[in-house]
Protein backbone atom coordinates (compact mmCIF):
# COMPACT_ATOMS: atom_id res chain seq x y z
CA UNK A 1 0.00 0.00 0.00
CA UNK A 2 1.50 3.32 -1.00
CA UNK A 3 1.33 6.46 1.13
CA UNK A 4 -1.39 8.01 -1.03
CA UNK A 5 -3.78 5.10 -0.28
CA UNK A 6 -2.92 5.28 3.42
CA UNK A 7 -3.61 9.06 3.48
CA UNK A 8 -7.02 8.57 1.83
CA UNK A 9 -8.07 5.93 4.40
CA UNK A 10 -6.76 7.94 7.34
CA UNK A 11 -8.46 11.08 6.01
CA UNK A 12 -11.78 9.26 5.64
CA UNK A 13 -11.60 7.87 9.21
CA UNK A 14 -10.61 11.23 10.73
CA UNK A 15 -13.26 13.04 8.64
CA UNK A 16 -15.95 10.63 9.88
CA UNK A 17 -14.91 11.11 13.50
CA UNK A 18 -14.91 14.89 13.07
CA UNK A 19 -18.36 14.77 11.40
CA UNK A 20 -19.82 12.70 14.29
CA UNK A 21 -18.34 15.08 16.88
CA UNK A 22 -19.78 18.16 15.12
CA UNK A 23 -23.24 16.53 14.87
CA UNK A 24 -23.06 15.64 18.59
CA UNK A 25 -22.19 19.24 19.53
CA UNK A 26 -25.05 20.67 17.44
CA UNK A 27 -27.50 18.10 18.81
CA UNK A 28 -26.45 19.03 22.37
CA UNK A 29 -27.20 22.68 21.63
CA UNK A 30 -30.78 21.92 20.49
CA UNK A 31 -31.82 18.98 22.70
CA UNK A 32 -31.41 19.01 26.45
CA UNK A 33 -31.92 16.02 28.69
CA UNK A 34 -32.84 16.34 32.33
CA UNK A 35 -31.78 14.15 35.20
CA UNK A 36 -34.43 11.64 36.24
CA UNK A 37 -36.08 12.41 39.54
CA UNK A 38 -35.13 9.59 41.93
CA UNK A 39 -38.49 10.03 43.71
CA UNK A 40 -40.49 9.64 40.48
CA UNK A 41 -41.60 6.10 41.23
CA UNK A 42 -42.15 6.39 44.99
CA UNK A 43 -45.82 7.33 44.53
CA UNK A 44 -46.47 4.51 42.08
CA UNK A 45 -45.02 2.00 44.55
CA UNK A 46 -47.16 3.35 47.37
CA UNK A 47 -50.32 3.24 45.23
CA UNK A 48 -49.55 -0.27 44.06
CA UNK A 49 -49.34 -1.36 47.69
CA UNK A 50 -45.68 -2.32 47.48
CA UNK A 51 -44.08 -3.41 50.74
CA UNK A 52 -40.55 -2.25 49.90
CA UNK A 53 -40.80 0.79 52.17
CA UNK A 54 -40.95 -1.00 55.50
CA UNK A 55 -43.35 -3.90 55.16
CA UNK A 56 -46.41 -2.14 56.63
CA UNK A 57 -49.64 -3.11 54.90
CA UNK A 58 -52.10 -0.25 54.45
CA UNK A 59 -55.49 -0.91 56.00
CA UNK A 60 -58.18 -1.16 53.35
CA UNK A 61 -60.89 1.46 53.77
CA UNK A 62 -64.45 0.17 53.19
CA UNK A 63 -65.94 1.39 49.92
CA UNK A 64 -68.93 2.97 51.69
CA UNK A 65 -66.50 5.11 53.73
CA UNK A 66 -64.72 6.20 50.54
CA UNK A 67 -68.07 7.19 49.03
CA UNK A 68 -68.95 9.18 52.16
CA UNK A 69 -65.60 11.02 51.89
CA UNK A 70 -65.91 11.53 48.12
CA UNK A 71 -65.80 14.97 46.54
CA UNK A 72 -67.98 15.76 43.50
CA UNK A 73 -65.47 18.35 42.21
CA UNK A 74 -62.63 15.84 42.25
CA UNK A 75 -64.95 13.35 40.58
CA UNK A 76 -65.76 15.80 37.81
CA UNK A 77 -62.03 16.32 37.22
CA UNK A 78 -61.50 12.54 37.18
CA UNK A 79 -64.26 12.20 34.58
CA UNK A 80 -62.09 14.09 32.08
CA UNK A 81 -60.24 10.80 31.54
CA UNK A 82 -63.50 9.41 30.16
CA UNK A 83 -64.53 12.20 27.78
CA UNK A 84 -62.65 10.77 24.80
CA UNK A 85 -65.09 7.83 24.77
CA UNK A 86 -68.19 8.95 26.73
CA UNK A 87 -70.56 11.91 27.01
CA UNK A 88 -72.21 12.88 30.30
CA UNK A 89 -75.04 15.29 29.46
CA UNK A 90 -78.68 14.23 29.40
CA UNK A 91 -79.55 12.86 25.97
CA UNK A 92 -75.92 13.08 24.87
CA UNK A 93 -74.75 10.98 21.94
CA UNK A 94 -72.68 7.83 22.13
CA UNK A 95 -69.04 8.01 21.18
CA UNK A 96 -66.80 4.96 21.32
CA UNK A 97 -68.68 4.21 24.55
CA UNK A 98 -72.27 4.98 25.58
CA UNK A 99 -73.55 8.16 27.18
CA UNK A 100 -73.21 7.92 30.99
CA UNK A 101 -75.99 10.26 32.13
CA UNK A 102 -78.01 8.58 34.95
CA UNK A 103 -75.78 5.49 34.84
CA UNK A 104 -76.01 4.73 38.57
CA UNK A 105 -78.94 2.34 38.96
CA UNK A 106 -79.41 1.96 35.19
CA UNK A 107 -79.12 -1.47 33.53
CA UNK A 108 -75.67 -2.49 32.29
CA UNK A 109 -76.64 -2.15 28.62
CA UNK A 110 -78.72 0.97 29.23
CA UNK A 111 -78.32 2.98 26.00
CA UNK A 112 -80.71 1.95 23.23
CA UNK A 113 -79.06 1.38 19.89
CA UNK A 114 -75.52 1.14 21.26
CA UNK A 115 -73.48 -1.90 20.11
CA UNK A 116 -72.57 -3.45 23.48
CA UNK A 117 -70.26 -6.43 23.74
CA UNK A 118 -71.76 -9.87 24.30
CA UNK A 119 -70.33 -9.80 27.85
CA UNK A 120 -72.16 -6.55 28.62
CA UNK A 121 -75.37 -7.75 26.98
CA UNK A 122 -75.26 -10.84 29.20
CA UNK A 123 -75.57 -8.50 32.20
CA UNK A 124 -78.12 -6.21 30.50
CA UNK A 125 -80.82 -6.81 33.10
CA UNK A 126 -78.54 -6.11 36.10
CA UNK A 127 -78.29 -2.54 37.43
CA UNK A 128 -75.09 -0.57 37.79
CA UNK A 129 -74.91 -0.20 41.57
CA UNK A 130 -72.06 1.56 43.37
CA UNK A 131 -70.03 -1.61 43.93
CA UNK A 132 -70.42 -2.83 40.33
CA UNK A 133 -69.26 0.54 39.01
CA UNK A 134 -66.31 0.53 41.41
CA UNK A 135 -65.10 -2.90 40.30
CA UNK A 136 -65.66 -2.15 36.62
CA UNK A 137 -63.88 1.23 36.71
CA UNK A 138 -60.96 -0.32 38.61
CA UNK A 139 -60.27 -2.93 35.92
CA UNK A 140 -62.89 -3.19 33.15
CA UNK A 141 -61.47 -6.23 31.36
CA UNK A 142 -60.54 -8.00 34.57
CA UNK A 143 -64.00 -7.55 36.08
CA UNK A 144 -66.00 -8.20 32.91
CA UNK A 145 -63.94 -10.37 30.53
CA UNK A 146 -65.04 -9.82 26.96
CA UNK A 147 -65.96 -6.15 27.38
CA UNK A 148 -64.96 -3.91 24.50
CA UNK A 149 -63.89 -1.13 26.87
CA UNK A 150 -60.14 -0.73 26.37
CA UNK A 151 -59.59 1.66 29.30
CA UNK A 152 -56.89 0.38 31.68
CA UNK A 153 -58.87 1.38 34.76
CA UNK A 154 -58.41 3.66 37.78
CA UNK A 155 -56.41 1.98 40.54
CA UNK A 156 -56.85 4.67 43.22
CA UNK A 157 -59.94 3.74 45.30
CA UNK A 158 -60.68 7.31 46.42
CA UNK A 159 -60.50 8.61 42.85
CA UNK A 160 -62.97 5.90 41.81
CA UNK A 161 -65.30 6.87 44.67
CA UNK A 162 -65.06 10.55 43.67
CA UNK A 163 -65.91 9.66 40.07
CA UNK A 164 -68.85 7.45 41.05
CA UNK A 165 -70.31 10.11 43.37
CA UNK A 166 -70.01 12.61 40.50
CA UNK A 167 -71.77 10.18 38.14
CA UNK A 168 -74.50 9.77 40.75
CA UNK A 169 -75.20 13.53 40.61
CA UNK A 170 -75.88 13.24 36.86
CA UNK A 171 -79.55 12.30 36.95
CA UNK A 172 -79.32 9.28 39.26
CA UNK A 173 -79.16 10.73 42.80
CA UNK A 174 -79.25 7.31 44.47
CA UNK A 175 -78.67 7.25 48.23
CA UNK A 176 -75.12 6.30 49.12
CA UNK A 177 -74.64 3.03 51.00
CA UNK A 178 -74.36 3.46 54.76
CA UNK A 179 -70.79 3.53 56.04
CA UNK A 180 -70.02 0.82 58.60
CA UNK A 181 -69.96 1.95 62.22
CA UNK A 182 -66.50 2.42 63.70
CA UNK A 183 -65.59 -0.26 66.22
CA UNK A 184 -66.00 0.90 69.81
CA UNK A 185 -62.97 1.01 72.07
CA UNK A 186 -63.20 -1.03 75.28
CA UNK A 187 -64.28 1.06 78.26
CA UNK A 188 -61.57 -0.26 80.62
CA UNK A 189 -58.54 1.30 78.95
CA UNK A 190 -58.02 -1.19 76.19
CA UNK A 191 -58.19 -4.38 78.28
CA UNK A 192 -60.76 -6.94 77.38
CA UNK A 193 -63.39 -7.68 79.98
CA UNK A 194 -62.96 -11.05 81.70
CA UNK A 195 -65.22 -13.78 80.41
CA UNK A 196 -68.32 -14.42 82.50
CA UNK A 197 -68.29 -17.74 84.34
Amino acid sequence: MDSFEFNKIAGAVLGSILFIMVIGIFAGMFYHTEEANPQAFAVAEAEAGGEAGGGAVAEEVPFAVLLAQADVGRGERASRKCTACHTFEEGGPARIGPNLYAIVGAPHAHMAGFAYSAAMQAKASEPWNFEELDHFIENPRGYLPGTLMSFAGIRNPQERADLIVYLNTLGSNKPLPAAPAAPEAPANGGEEAPAAE
